[in-house]
Formats: C-alpha cells, sequence, structure tokens
C-alpha cells in the first residue's frame, strides 16, 4: 500500500486538532506559557507526573531571556486564551519546559524529546495557504510555528496518551517539551536541572527537511556546529561637522566588521557559513554614533571549521575597531554541536518505520542546520547510554522559516506510531527479560 495523505490525516484526527490548535497560538523562546501550560495540565489528567519550572530546568543557564515586561504580557496573553494559572505560576522566568513521565516499574529510563517554540515571523495571509484557507493561521503578528514544532508537540503528546495506560511495558516513560530551540538556548537549561542525568535512551524526530511525506529517515546527518554571537563596538559621540575628529565612529567599525564577516574565504572541502543578520547603531543625523552591535552566526560541517570560522571572525572584529579606534566585544550566546547517532538506536528506529504499511524507511537524510537537542544526545551518550535523531517525511509548500511554510497533517499519525513502537521495542523488552 502507498502512502496516502487522506488515509493518514484520516487516522489521526486529535494530533490534527492539537497542531491547528497551536498552530493560531505561537509563542516563541521561553514565552511558551500557553502551550506548555496546557500540556501540563493536560499530561498530570491522563496520569502523569509533571515538572516544571525549576524542576524541569536551571533558571542560570538561560540565556538572554525576555525582559519583564514581555513576559507579563505574553502570560497574560496565555491566560486570556487557554493557559492554566497554576502551571504558568511555576514558569515565571521563562522555565516553561515540561518534563511529564510514568513509570511501568522496573527497567531503563527512555525519553523522548519536543519542541514546542515558535518563530518571530509573520506568517502570509494569502489564498492558498493552508492555515489561511483553513481558518487556524497565527493570531498574534510576528509570530508563527514556521519549522512544525506545532506538528512536535501534538506528536508528542498523542504519543503519551496513547501509552498512559499501556500495558506489558517496563521502565520509565519520560516526555520532554523543550522550550528556545530556536536559537540553541533551550536545552542546556534542561540538561542542567539534571533531566538527562538518569537516561538510558533518548529519540527526537523533526517533522519536514525536504523529505517527501510517507518516507521515515532513521538517521539525521548533516549536523551543523555553529555559534550565535552577539557583538558590540564602543566609540564616542562628537558632533559629525564642528568636531568630527573627536568622534570614533561605532557604527563604521560594525559597517566594516559585516563587510568583512562575509568574505572569510572558505574552508576546503565543506560547507561553512556566516551571516549578519542585524546591525543597529547611532541617534540621529549630525552625532557621530558611539555605539554598533551586530547578531551574527557562524555554522561548519565539522568542529575544526567551527572554530576556524570563529577564529577568523574574532580577527575581523578585532581589526574592524582598531580602524576606528573603538572598542569591541564579542558573546556566544549559543553554540551548537554536530550530533553523531548510536547505532543500535538507528536500528530500533527502523525496525519501527518497517511495521508501518507503506511507508518508506530511508536510511539517513541531511538536516542542514542544527538542533541543540544534540547536546541532549550527547549527555546520554556520555552516560553509556543511546540517542537518534530521525526524520519523519511531510510535504512542505515552502522551506522552513518561511512565511508560507506548512506541513503535510497525514505525516502526524507515522510520526506518532513510530515513537509509540520505539517505546513499546525499548520498554517491552524490559519487560520480557523482567
Amino acid at each position: 500500500m502507498a502512502y496516502s495523505s487522506d488515509h493518514f490525516t484520516q487516522s489521526n484526527a486529535p494530533e490534527i486538532a492539537i497542531r491547528r490548535d497551536l498552530h493560531r497560538y505561537p509563542e516563541t523562546a521561553f514565552l511558551e506559557y500557553r502551550t506548555a501550560s496546557r500540556i501540563a495540565e493536560s499530561l498530570e489528567v491522563i496520569g502523569y507526573s509533571v515538572r516544571t519550572g525549576r524542576e524541569a530546568m536551571a533558571p542560570a543557564a538561560i540565556v538572554n531571556p525576555p525582559s519583564a515586561e514581555i513576559e507579563s504580557e505574553s502570560k497574560a496573553d496565555a491566560l486570556a486564551h487557554g493557559g492554566v494559572a497554576r502551571w504558568i505560576d511555576q514558569m515565571a522566568g521563562g522555565l516553561t519546559a515540561v518534563v511529564a513521565e510514568k513509570r511501568f516499574g522496573d527497567g531503563p529510563v527512555l525519553a523522548l524529546r519536543f519542541d514546542m517554540d515558535a518563530l518571530a515571523l509573520d506568517e502570509t495571509d494569502r489564498g492558498g495557504h493552508a492555515p489561511h484557507d483553513g481558518g487556524f493561521a497565527s493570531v498574534r503578528p510576528g509570530r508563527m510555528h514556521g519549522c512544525g514544532h506545532d506538528g512536535h508537540v501534538a506528536i508528542g503528546f498523542c504519543v503519551a496518551a496513547a501509552l498512559a495506560q499501556a500495558e506489558g511495558l517496563a521502565g520509565t516513560l519520560r516526555f520532554i517539551f523543550q522550550p528556545a530551540e530556536e536559537g540553541g538556548r533551550g536545552a542546556q537549561p534542561i540538561i542542567d536541572a539534571g533531566i538527562l542525568d538518569d537516561v538510558d535512551h533518548i529519540f527526537v524526530a523533526h517533522l519536514g527537511c525536504f523529505l517527501a511525506s510517507g518516507k521515515v529517515a532513521a538517521s539525521a546527518i548533516g549536523f551543523l556546529w555553529s555559534s550565535k554571537i552577539e557583538v558590540r563596538f564602543d566609540g564616542r559621540p562628537s558632533h559629525a561637522a564642528m568636531a568630527p575628529q573627536a568622534g570614533r565612529n561605532a557604527l563604521l567599525a560594525g559597517a566594516a566588521a559585516a563587510s568583512n564577516l562575509h568574505a572569510i574565504s572558505r574552508v576546503a572541502g565543506e560547507e561553512t557559513f556566516v551571516n549578519v543578520g542585524r546591525m543597529t547603531a547611532g541617534t540621529t543625523f549630525n552625532i557621530i554614533p558611539d555605539r554598533c552591535d551586530l547578531m551574527m552566526e557562524v555554522r561548519a560541517e565539522s568542529e575544526a571549521g567551527h572554530a576556524y570560522m570563529m577564529a577568523r571572525a574574532e580577527e575581523i572584529v578585532a581589526a574592524s575597531a582598531a580602524m576606528q579606534g573603538v572598542t569591541s566585544a564579542m558573546r556566544v550566546v549559543s553554540r551548537l554541536e554536530g550530533n553523531h547517532n548510536s547505532p543500535e538506536a538507528v536500528d530500533t528506529v527502523a525496525r519501527a518505520v518497517r511495521t508501518l504499511p507503506g511507508i518508506e524507511l530511508v536510511d539517513s537524510w541531511p538536516i542542514g542546520g542544527g538542533d541543540d537537542a544534540s547536546k541532549m544526545i550527547r549527555r546520554v551518550q556520555e552516560n553509556g547510554g543511546t540517542g537518534a535523531y530521525f526524520i519523519i517525511g511531510s510535504d512542505i509548500p515552502a522551506p522552513h522559516h518561511a512565511p508560507d511554510f506548512d506541513i503535510d497533517e497525514g505525516s502526524l499519525a507515522i510520526g506518532r506510531q513510530v515513537f509509540e513502537h520505539i517505546v513499546r521495542e525499548i520498554l517491552g523488552k524490559a519487560e520480557r527479560q523482567a
């Protein structure tokens, strides 16, 4: 039987309803109060033990949290649209991770991770865009689920619901709903809170990534090493006509840096990238700018390539500052690592896919980006466990992070079934061995 979107769409009404609700109310990094509080409440109701707030995240590990004003606005908005107050109170300070688990007796600890956050992006209002035509497009200007995380949460919750009363399992099943994957800032606070310390196996998945619907790749490859960096130049203001010699122009330093960063010679034999995504400077027409801020990132296929790009970037920033007699500082706000899946975990995914009629197994598929779940997988592996990141194929009409991004909702049921089979194999095997 070949893959049919209609067949799988008909079989996953709960996933679709949840995904559409989340799509309508997107929330960005560390502000996922509505999403997280509703997940926490719903999972507790069906029998899971739930941790959030300081029990699920280490506050000291949060980088660039939202301002108190933005947090307050987001909480109020969440409460006005179905957020659950008692959980939101526990999540104060952007501690929006939800860790829900159920113990089925002695056995291994199996973790499944699902990211929750949306993007700072305006969703298209053009006809032909399914969320717009279907009445579930984002109602929040400047925020959109443009990467499929709404679908990830829907899959995760429905897996949890399907297994809440499962029989024949032994061990602990732990669901990690992570904030702030975009920008790579959400995993480390969860790791530092000890959530991964006792985990024996961890599995993570992503929808889309240009893999067609009806296919599942057992191993995501091509994770890029990357760093997101804030750069600051500080100079001295002065009247631009009356005393230009007294000023030190931070804007010119920033402009020189932005231009030359994009001229870094690339590493032979691998993909390397640099991008300056934002530059702000100056106050008015006739004052020499005394401050300039850049937001930039570097990416590379290897750790060595990443180190090379970082070293060249540091040299260029320092030289650009020296040219204008200003000072500079660079601050890494997030760093993503390459990922190496455990072969035995990849085999588990492959066996799960083979149980689904009409679904094609693909050995591996390049993700072409990064995900801080790689840090979680690495932590579990360092402790002697296994982990894998796999791709759930989903036809997308536009690239990830585009205003007209969408997913094939038929892929949600496929993702749920793959995760369910993984759980039943690992915890079911433990029960059989007991």
